[in-house]
């Protein structure tokens, strides 16, 4: 009997050891695999020259946008222009009715030819001054009055540019919508929203760069030409006004455009755009520096422009460092890396 329970004992401890064997085993085929190098190619952080370049979107519009009416209604006797057509400064539009006019054209005259002769009496001490000084009074009230009807008889643009609306025929009765819409459009203006952090490196006068898809092919050239001085609170960026001399008139209010601003030039170090990882749960960046032992670290860094596959890095890598490029997006801190020469 006992003989039966040694034999038992020892086969269940033999069951227990090979049991045991087992598991070492499996775990140290864990260990291996954790250990198995990621295979990724590197590159050295590099200093170079980074231009400050941005591009902005915006709207070409007119630099002046006049809406020509008479002042009070009245019937429209003529019309002198039609949408498309360009006009000069000082050019007629429009002409309304003249009655009012020539009524107050008499009595200008009449007025005119009052003063002259109460002046000569008055010269020759025939009246008082107090006379003489209420007929010169109502003089100015006639011509002030004529000068009045005159402009809003004779409408004229007060600048120079292009009719884009015409909202009445001859023989209509003007009713307080603009009879037509003139826009000036020699030169034309943009306004483009510049983030705060370049607020200090935005000055009048500064050259920049613009293209419309309309006109493929061609760049224009505008200055900054007003900067608002406020900040929206929402977007954290202020208004630069661009103006663009369009000579030969082919930029059009409506049109969209790209602006491209130049900020200077920064020595910065820069590394490849395979090497900036987008960390998981956040929006921020960071690059796998590689280490002696062929492991890496992160680094959490702040990036700068994006020039031709590359990254200006502001912050978090030195000149010199060397990172994994390809590769890195399967990285975390401490994994082992195995550098591929392709």
């Amino acid at each position: 009997m006992n003989k039966i329970f040694k034999t038992l004992t020892l086969a269940g401890l033999t069951i227990v050891m090979v049991s045991c064997g087992l598991g070492k085993k499996d775990d140290s085929a864990a260990v291996s695999e954790e250990e198995k190098a990621t295979l990724v190619s590197t590159a050295t952080a590099v200093m170079m020259e980074v231009p400050q370049t941005e591009i902005y979107s915006s709207t070409v519009e007119a630099n002046a946008i006049n809406n020509i009416a008479p002042q009070a209604p009245g019937r429209i006797q003529s019309i002198r222009a039609d949408v498309g057509t360009f006009v000069a400064r000082g050019q007629v539009l429009a002409i309304m009715d003249a009655a009012q006019l020539d009524q107050t054209r008499l009595k200008l005259i009449n007025d005119s030819t009052e003063l002259s002769r109460l002046r000569s009496l008055y010269e020759e001490g025939g009246v008082s001054k107090s006379d003489f000084d209420a007929v010169e009074m109502a003089y100015n009230v006639s011509r002030r009055s004529y000068n009045n009807l005159a402009e809003n008889t004779y409408l004229r643009s007060p600048i120079s540019g292009v009719v884009t609306a015409r909202n009445y025929d001859r023989g209509d009765l003007y009713n307080g919508q603009p009879i037509f819409v003139v826009q000036q459009i020699t030169p034309v203006k943009l306004h483009v929203g510049v983030s705060e952090s370049d607020y200090t490196k935005v000055k009048l006068g500064n050259q920049v760069e613009i293209t419309v898809d309309a006109l493929p092919g061609r760049t224009f050239t505008g200055k900054i030409n007003k900067i608002y001085p406020t900040m929206d609170a929402m977007t954290h960026t202020f208004i630069t006004e661009i103006l663009v001399q369009n000579a030969d008139r082919v930029l059009r209010p409506g049109m969209f455009a790209r602006v491209k601003v130049e900020f200077g030039i920064n020595n910065s170090v820069v590394v490849p755009e395979e090497a900036v990882v987008k960390m998981q749960g956040s929006g921020q960046r960071c690059v796998y520096i590689l280490q002696p032992d062929n492991t890496v670290e992160s680094s959490l860094v702040k990036l700068g422009r994006h020039i031709e596959g590359m990254y200006e890095i502001l912050e978090g890598v030195s000149e010199g460092d060397v990172v994994a490029a390809k590769g890195s997006s399967s990285l975390k801190d401490g994994s082992k890396v195995e550098v591929s020469n392709k």
